[in-house]
């Protein structure tokens, strides 16, 4: 068995390692979302904290970690007979982001429960992480049937299995702790709701702190066993402090006063909902229990909102999670003094989190008050570009509620809500015979199948008798997400300030539609005498929205160099993910410039497109009493649509989805 880093070894994060210590002493609190960098220890300490974790007691030989002090009724492996029980470490059971339905949430064996009306049930890892932690690398990129299944678990504490009117159900409440890097996407809102605490993780920029996380990894490294040797007294220590922890708990006292800090605190940033308070509630009430006190002071209240609202507050992933600190006192302040009692008790300052779990002045960038880092983008936001004919980036127009564009057609790339696609979840639209092991059963088709040789297998009873060869696996319909590629128009002919603000608000409006359907965007802009690739394709709708928004304009028009680059932009990622079908958005006036023939140049690279049925639009940017036309032009040499950025200011794209599928068909 591999030998964990030790928590207490973790260099700095006082933030990470508060916020995962307060789930320990509080599972109650609802978990962590440890968001950062890649590099910063954050599957490290995760996985250290189970050791730190109290044993628990569990009902023996159940596999679903009953408690045998208040065993589940509706166990499937009960009921349980009362007794003393065993005593067995808390469980870390990690989550695959590639995982299947079944292995989450466990398998019922079809055959047998029709055969034979046993519930034959094979637990998956939600059973396995009751009364643990269920930890999430790359929660962020976890695929939406699961995310539904976490939500379900979650919100309800148990686990249902039900297939064909087959139902087990196991109790599965879990301490949920997920890692992410916001780079790579954002979680749906439901989810980020449903972690308790969030944390901002970042590497340190102190030398010498960076030179001791290299010392103790390659101590480590070297010496697992020796290593976790050295640290075993500190770790016995926290260890102790979290059941000492674990006991002041119920004694500690949450008065009016602090209850109306909380209040006023959500208040005061807007959160959706109660949840936000009574997370606030349960943290300031285990931060007060892990200083040993008995009272909750102003300080946990604060120290609470920090790693419990900054999640909250976003309205949509173009924010910056964080909280105003300023703003967090001044309401602290004026609700102060009501109701709180100072404490006599006599806090241990060591250790993590030590003195009502305030950090350290020097540790570093700390949960969510470190976002004045990340700039806000906007007008006067780049510095002048070099060259004169270029200008500086212009603050995009307010985006809007865009109508869905879906690529014609039924596709089998991942699960998503855009385009229509064979996926494993969805309406039911037939039945083929299962490759693999069944996940999906269509009843009516194994029924028909198995009926006409009941005869020839000697069939005596009510039941069927059913064979292999009879169980059909039922195809479904659902949607599936898509690349959105923006080619966007950087060149001085788009330079106007009112335009291109407009053309930046209707792309930031299709990257938040992008988001919400679960997709991957590309940006790939073209100006002066050549094209680049701005932004890879990737599911971080923010980090486009950013390079968007800094995008500075001038120059020539090279389309024809733009549409090569998104061309080859399409090619490499269909080797990357092939069943991932694309759509590719054009923002320009139809200009092209420079070099020679560029008109003609631009026909051929469009041509590329329609010559392999790739579904495009073009937003038509050409403004003026004098229009060309050369937009609508490009769309047709696309296969595509086009339609101006009037009208899609106007309409919010109203009618593109027939317009494409129609435009699609007629080229087919």
């Amino acid at each position: 068995m591999t030998t964990p880093f030790p928590f207490t070894a973790v260099v700095g994060q006082d933030d990470l390692r508060l916020a995962l210590l307060l789930n320990a002493v509080s599972p109650a609190v609802g978990g962590v979302l440890v968001r950062g960098e890649k590099g910063t220890a954050k599957s490290t300490a995760v996985r250290a904290l189970s050791a730190l974790l109290p044993k628990v007691a569990v009902v023996p030989g159940c596999r679903f970690s009953c408690d045998p002090a208040a065993p589940d009724s509706g166990c499937p492996d009960g009921p349980h007979e009362p007794g003393p029980g065993a005593r067995r470490p808390a469980r870390m059971v990690e989550l695959p982001v590639g995982a299947s339905e079944d292995r989450l949430v466990g398998a019922l064996d079809i055959e047998r429960a029709l055969a034979e009306g046993v519930k034959a049930f094979e637990p998956g890892l939600l059973a396995d992480a009751h009364r643990g932690i269920l930890y999430v690398d790359e929660v962020n990129l976890l695929h939406d049937h699961l995310v539904d299944l976490l939500l379900d678990a979650a919100a309800m504490g148990a686990s249902y299995v039900e297939r064909e009117g087959v139902s087990v159900r196991h109790a599965a409440r879990f301490l949920l702790v997920g890692t992410m890097n916001p780079e790579e996407g954002e979680l749906r809102p439901q989810l980020l709701d449903r972690f308790g605490l969030t944390v901002e993780v970042a590497a340190s920029r102190e030398p010498e702190q960076r030179v001791e996380v290299v010392r103790r990894r390659l101590a480590y490294d070297n010496d697992p066993a020796g290593f976790a040797a050295r640290w075993a007294e500190e770790e016995s220590a926290v260890r102790q402090r979290i059941v000492a922890a674990r006991e002041l708990l119920p004694r500690v006292r949450l008065g009016d006063g602090a209850l109306r800090q909380i209040a006023a605190t959500c208040a005061a940033f807007e959160v959706d909902g109660m949840r936000a308070d009574i997370v606030m509630a349960r943290t300031a009430t285990a931060l007060a229990a892990w200083a040993g006190r008995t009272d909750v002071l102003a300080e946990d209240v604060r120290q609470a909102a920090l790693l419990a609202l900054p999640h909250r507050r976003r309205r949509n992933p173009f924010d910056a999670p964080g909280l105003d600190e300023d703003k967090l006192d001044e309401t602290l302040e004026q609700f102060s003094g009501e109701d709180e009692t100072e404490s006599d008790d006599d806090p241990d300052p060591d250790g993590p989190g030590g003195g009502g779990g305030q950090p350290a002045p020097d540790s570093g960038p700390q949960g969510g008050g470190d976002t004045a880092a990340r700039p806000e983008a906007g007008e006067g936001g780049e510095p002048q570009a070099s060259g004169s004919t270029e200008q500086s980036a212009v603050r995009a127009a307010e985006p809007f509620r865009a109508k869905v564009l879906s690529v014609p057609g039924i596709g089998e790339g991942a699960a998503g809500r855009r385009s229509r696609a064979r996926t494993e979840h969805g309406r039911t639209t037939g039945a083929r015979r299962p490759r693999g092991a069944l996940t999906k059963l269509h009843l009516a088709a194994t029924v028909q199948a198995a009926a006409p040789h009941q005869r020839a297998r000697g069939r005596s009873g009510p039941g069927l008798v059913i064979r292999r060869d009879d169980l059909r696996q039922a195809t479904r319909e659902g949607r599936e997400g898509n690349l959105v590629l923006f080619v966007v128009d950087a060149s001085g002919s788009m330079a106007a300030r009112q335009r291109m603000g407009a053309v930046k608000g209707a792309v930031l409006s299709l990257l938040l539609d992008a988001y919400q359907r679960r997709d991957k965007v590309g940006l790939v802009t073209f100006r002066g005498s050549a094209a680049e690739v701005a932004l890879p394709p990737t599911s971080s709708v923010d980090a486009a929205a950013a390079r968007l928004q800094s995008l500075p304009t001038g120059g020539r028009t090279p389309l024809a160099a733009g549409l090569l680059k998104a061309h080859e932009v399409l090619r490499v990622e269909r080797l990357r993910d092939p069943a991932r079908r694309a759509l590719v958005v054009v923002v320009t006036d139809g200009r092209a410039t420079g070099g020679p023939e560029p008109v003609a140049l631009a026909g051929r690279a469009a041509r590329l497109f329609a010559a392999e049925q790739v579904a495009s639009v073009v937003v038509d940017c050409e403004s003026g009493p004098v229009r060309l036309g050369l937009a609508g032009q490009l769309a047709g040499e696309l296969g595509g649509t086009a339609v101006t950025l009037d009208e899609l200011r106007a309409d919010s794209i109203a009618g593109l989805v027939r317009d494409v599928q129609g435009t699609s068909r007629r080229a087919a």
